[in-house]
């Protein structure tokens, strides 16, 4: 009887330990609270005064846990109590034998002594036989759960589905028919869309400048604490077949395949991207061109060939902006060209290549012409088209056939590789099949804003956003032009379709000869 008094009056004092395994099971479920009730409800029972509580929601090794770290060193300043360390189960302080030595061999040394309601640890060669097995089976259930996960997810993969962290542009939405689907998410997959378009048009010439495009949208999500974004997210976002509305994981061997959600962009459109990005050898876009100095990088000294660059000079009253040539030894060095003069003489040449309305309806006619043709040319495409999706079905049919004939591995790797070629022709073909002879918007709607800036190419440069004004420099010329302090703007090298309204405005035309074309003979 004085035993049992002595111990009701100085019980002995335990510690609990739950674990889950990770953060989002806390949120879904009450794990730690259902393992922390069952602990205490076994120290009720054995007479123990449970003191503290400790709790993890993640996996790992000791020094990954703070529950566990924080628990090991209540322990040990309260070694002299010798407290009994509870768990709800041998899965509870790891899901694998070699992580469950470890953190038993860390409780005895920081002096707690292990205990639980599902299992009677001891130190004898049965308890530590029958506690070995428990944590293998534990290990075993883990890596079986983790490996029937796998096998689901490619199965659904392999359907067309995207079963990961949905990519930024686009969001999860359950369908009662294809369970979770990727959609839309505004206004980052608009945004995404023109980076793409852009960057497969030749309107942002690298990387660089898709950076800081999206860098420019205050709703576009920062990775970098100073607004800026980590350039392996646009190389994600450049490179991902995702945004195509197709589905890729080669590490599953799972080749790329039309997806059931929609694509922010064409998958010829993302060829084009992969084309360009393989090109590479582009000269990095300035970071220096701002509003101030919209021409800087794209003027060439007339002297010496090389860009002219451009600064705040300062007065005795204010700062003044100039262009100047900054390479040593051109005759021009460090002469300056006050911005008013230069930039003022570009918008008159830019104002001298309007052309006249009559001939801007000519060039609408001759659109309007052309796109009547391309609509009649869409059913001979059509057929040619399903003629070659034919052969390539025959050609991946043959290389399946020499697959399961080979016995060398290259030879195997070979074939698999060629037939993943063909599977992304054969998307692409299939692409242009269902588009072909269906424009996405009309005539109007297509050349509305072509016709409007070839009318008035003054326009675009006008605009308050510097990259509208660097659009117009990559629209109009097709090379830098070269300026002279003494005469001005150099004869510049214009695109195509200026060339073309040029010659047809200029005083160049002639009536043909009455007489025959041939040249004259003795």
């Amino acid at each position: 009887m004085k035993g049992l008094s002595e111990q009701r009056s100085n019980p002995q004092k335990a510690v609990i330990y739950a674990r889950v395994s990770s953060t989002a099971q806390t949120k879904r479920g009450d794990g730690l609270g259902s393992q922390e009730t069952r602990c205490r409800e076994y120290a009720r029972m054995k007479g123990y005064q449970a003191v503290q509580v400790f709790s993890d929601d993640m996996s790992g090794s000791l020094a990954t846990r703070p529950g566990m770290v924080a628990m090991l060193q209540f322990l040990r300043k309260n070694r002299k109590d010798r407290l009994i360390v509870i768990i709800d189960d041998v899965s509870r302080l790891a899901r694998g034998l070699e992580a469950h030595l470890q953190l038993r061999a860390a409780i005895a040394d920081a002096g707690g002594l292990l205990q639980s309601p599902s299992i009677e640890f001891g130190e004898d060669s049965d308890s530590l036989l029958v506690e070995n097995l428990l944590a293998s089976v534990s290990q075993h259930q883990r890596q079986k759960n983790a490996e029937q996960t796998v096998n689901r997810m490619r199965g659904r993969v392999m359907n067309g589905y995207w079963c990961f962290q949905p990519p930024i542009g686009y969001k999860y939405e359950r369908s009662s028919r294809f369970g979770k689907i990727l959609v839309r998410n505004e206004p980052y997959a608009a945004l995404i869309q023109e980076a793409l378009e852009g960057f497969a048009s030749g309107r942002f010439d690298s990387q660089a400048e898709v950076k800081r495009f999206l860098e420019a949208q205050p709703e576009f999500p920062k990775d970098l604490p100073n607004d800026e974004i980590r350039a392996q997210r646009i190389t994600d976002i450049l490179t991902r077949p995702v945004y195509a509305g197709m589905i890729e994981v080669p590490n599953w061997n799972v080749s790329i395949r039309k997806g059931h959600h929609e694509g922010l962009v064409s998958f010829t459109t993302y060829q084009r991207v992969q084309e360009r990005l393989k090109e590479g050898g582009r000269a990095p876009s300035r970071k220096d061109v701002t509003k101030d100095f919209p021409l800087r990088g794209a003027i060439l000294c007339a002297c010496c060939e090389n860009p002219l660059t451009a600064a705040w000079a300062k007065g005795s009253q204010r700062r003044y902006p100039y262009y100047f040539c900054f390479t040593k030894g051109c005759a021009h060095h460090r002469k300056s060209i006050a911005r008013e003069r230069i930039e003022g003489e570009f918008e008159t040449l830019l104002s001298a290549m309007q052309p006249a309305p009559n001939l801007l309806g000519v060039i609408s006619a001759m659109f309007r012409d052309a796109w009547d043709q391309r609509l009649a040319h869409g059913i001979e495409l059509q057929k040619t088209l399903r003629s070659s999706l034919a052969k390539i079905d025959r050609q991946i049919e043959s290389l399946l056939d020499r697959i399961v004939d080979a016995s060398s591995a290259s030879v195997v790797g070979a074939y698999e590789k060629r037939i993943g070629t063909l599977e992304s022709e054969k998307l692409l073909m299939e692409e242009n099949l269902s588009s072909v002879g269906k424009p996405v918007r009309t005539f109007e709607e297509m050349f509305e804003h072509a016709l409007a800036f070839l009318s008035n190419p003054l326009k675009l440069w006008l605009s308050d956003r510097i990259e509208h004004k660097r659009t117009a420099l990559k629209l109009i010329f097709s090379e830098r032009l070269a300026y002279d302090l003494e005469s001005g703007f150099r004869t510049p090298k214009i695109s195509m379709p200026f060339k073309l309204l040029a010659d047809y405005s200029g005083d160049k035309n002639r009536m043909a000869h009455p007489g025959r074309f041939e040249l004259p003979t003795f």
